[in-house]
């Protein structure tokens, strides 16, 4: 299959790339340098300079391509300002409008699009167990999921099969908000954040690559969550994480610290998410890592 990835130079974005390669796609990687990732040159990778912000993609990464997967955003965890606000929104929702403007213009055009989405689309939920069919949430993330699912979306009137991912909390080494996360717990100075009562949606990396994998050759559409079958809350979370690393977790961090430190972002770390893989698992797709132990034991191997 001939593939382009946007977003291919990202955290999901490498590890999705090397599978698909190892499977034996043929891959086009839309990125704002043009530069491949180191290991990844050979004759079925091919690179292409793309600002999602300035237009389409150039037509010679879409055109005889058979399916899009659409990864590109600017990074929510970061302190946000009105400024980071705006990057955020408009590397999903005009960046998202411009690549279907590509994909207008392709002859042919490509017969699937997969576009990233997040859990951030439902909100602070804590009483409810959240599946595809659930509504939006209300908030700046939950907005600006809507609008970046509805320009995805657009492109359906072209016959195009358009399928969403909602991700949750994504496990993996070498980067993701893990990396983010360990130097306290390793230090033996973690803790949950707050009562710790929020859920979390997570899911191990391999598991959310194998999903995107699996949409490209099942005839999904619509949303789909991307994380595990089995959410749990940050008190739990914390209390694995600390256990995997051999270390206590007895220091809670207040909200007003992590407010301070992030000002308006701390929210998402404290909105409270069940979100489960519904239509993934009724669509036959089997998590390797379903259980966050054995998820963390990988990826801290």
């Amino acid at each position: 299959m001939e593939i382009t990835i946007t977003g291919a130079s990202g955290f999901v974005g490498r590890r999705l790339s090397a599978r698909l390669m190892a499977a034996g796609h043929r891959l086009r990687l839309l990125g704002r340098t043009g530069r491949l990732t180191p290991g990844t040159e050979s004759a079925n990778v091919r690179a292409f300079v793309w600002d999602p912000m300035a237009g389409p993609p150039p037509a010679e990464s879409l055109a005889g391509c058979d399916a899009v997967i659409h990864l590109a955003g600017e990074p929510v965890a970061q302190r946000w300002s009105d400024e980071v606000r705006h990057r955020i929104r408009d590397s999903r929702v005009t960046g998202t409008r411009n690549l279907v403007a590509g994909l207008r213009a392709a002859n042919p055009v490509p017969e699937t699009l997969i576009s990233a989405s997040a859990v951030g689309f439902y909100g602070d939920r804590p009483s409810e167990t959240l599946t595809e069919s659930s509504a939006p949430g209300a908030g700046f993330l939950p907005d600006v999921c809507r609008e970046w699912e509805r320009e995805a979306e657009a492109v359906r009137d072209l016959g195009v099969r358009v399928a969403m991912i909602r991700i949750g909390l994504v496990l993996g080494a070498d980067g993701g908000a893990l990396e983010q996360m360990l130097p306290p717990f390793k230090m033996g100075v973690g803790g949950r954040l707050g009562p710790g009562t929020q859920y979390t949606p997570w899911i191990h990396l391999d598991d959310l690559c194998a999903l995107f994998e699996f949409a490209l050759d099942h005839p999904l559409h619509g949303p789909l969550n991307g994380c595990a079958p089995n959410p749990v809350t940050n008190a739990e979370f914390t209390r694995v994480l600390a256990s995997s690393l051999h270390r206590p977790a007895i220091f809670p961090v207040p909200r007003f610290a992590i407010n301070l430190l992030y000002g308006e972002m701390a929210q998402i770390l404290f909105n409270s998410q069940r979100a489960v893989p519904r239509a993934a698992e009724a669509a036959g797709f089997r998590f390797k890592y379903p259980d966050l132990g054995v998820a963390l034991a990988d990826v801290l191997s």
